[in-house]
């Protein structure tokens, strides 16, 4: 498997931008999961990658191998590239090891092969007579993984291929690609717009906004160190509220809070559901809606100035009823961001 290399990448379709100077880097036999919301530019990167569009600008490369860049072009069919799109897509007159080995040249088409494929992603080897229509969405997904690792591509790539999944098996899916694609050593590219899933898969996490890379971090660089409060918004489900800030300390509705990051005058503060605590002698609040998850429950607030604000409540904790008032506080340190800075 190969390092992915994107530079300066851009993509134009008549006057909108859906790529601006995007760059990535996929390490050798890592995960790698590209998130944001509809029309970021993130399937566009995935399309550009596997060769099934040209760019307008930038170079694409597999290790040292350019494969599209100024003067140089190679064909999909060359590049080596496995492809996993939303929907499986197994021919459903053929079965499974005939799907499986499609790819390959026909002396590595055995038995043995098709099993080890199989193997990798979980499913008995007695799965190889099975009909397309006689599988679950999972397996008819991981039967798609066999077959774009069939070939040993430079690298996978998988357009939200859980996305027609129900919540369990989507889950489930998603853990089981994720360990074949380690026990094969694959450098891989998941887009996705779900945030759990690109949290809990992937090595490193890309955010994209109106086709340009917001932060490329670890997950937990994500969630704990985002970039700006509109990224923070998106990924966690975090509260943003005006504050004004003298040092770490910061002046807001819910209460004076201590903030990691230290600045004077007017600032956004990122505050996690998780971080707001109920009861003791905080500000009052109105619960508006209580979202109740069985492990947690989400209670959406509003304060007397009308700011809204996400608790977040665990297993065994009595739940305030919708109406009632409570008191909230906040004292674990928050995220704060120069108002300036806010997209």
């Amino acid at each position: 498997m190969s390092t992915l290399h994107v530079r300066g990448l851009t993509k134009r379709f008549g006057d909108v931008v859906a790529l601006d100077a995007v760059n990535l880097e996929v390490h050798s036999g890592s995960l790698t999961a590209v998130l944001g919301p509809s029309g970021c530019g993130k399937t566009t990167l995935l399309r550009l990658v596997a060769g099934f569009e040209r760019p307008d600008g930038g170079e694409i490369a597999f290790a040292d191998r350019v494969v599209a860049g100024p003067g140089a072009w190679v064909t999909p069919q060359r590049r080596r590239v496995g492809y996993l799109p939303q929907e499986g897509a197994l021919f459903p007159h053929l079965d499974v090891a005939a799907n499986v080995g499609f790819g390959l040249p026909r002396v590595e088409r055995t038995r043995t092969r098709v099993a080890e494929l199989l193997d990798l992603v979980e499913l008995p080897a007695s799965f190889a007579t099975r009909q397309p229509h006689e599988l679950s969405g999972g397996q008819q997904q991981r039967v798609s993984l066999a077959r774009a690792m069939a070939p040993r591509p430079s690298v996978v790539l998988l357009d939200e291929p859980f996305s027609a999944l129900d919540t369990a098996l989507r889950a489930s899916t998603g853990r089981a690609v994720a360990r074949a694609l380690r026990a094969a050593g694959a450098t891989a590219v998941l887009v996705t717009h779900d945030q759990g899933e690109a949290l809990s898969l992937a090595d490193q996490v890309v955010v994209m906004r109106k086709g340009r890379v917001v932060q490329a971090d670890s997950p937990q660089g994500i969630y704990d160190r985002p970039s700006d409060a509109e990224l923070a918004r998106f990924v966690g489900g975090a509260t943003v509220l005006p504050g004004t800030s003298s040092g770490s300390r910061v002046s807001t509705v819910v209460g004076e809070v201590t903030s990691k990051r230290s600045h004077e005058g007017a600032v956004e503060v990122v505050i996690r559901p998780e971080q707001v605590r109920l009861g003791g002698t905080g500000v009052v609040a109105r619960v508006e809606e209580v979202s109740y998850f069985g492990h947690e429950a989400t209670l959406r607030l509003r304060t007397a100035d009308g700011s809204a604000l996400l608790a977040r409540v665990g297993a065994g904790s009595a739940l305030p009823e919708v109406g009632t008032e409570v008191r909230v506080r906040v004292d674990t340190d928050v995220l704060s961001y120069p108002f300036t800075a806010i997209s």
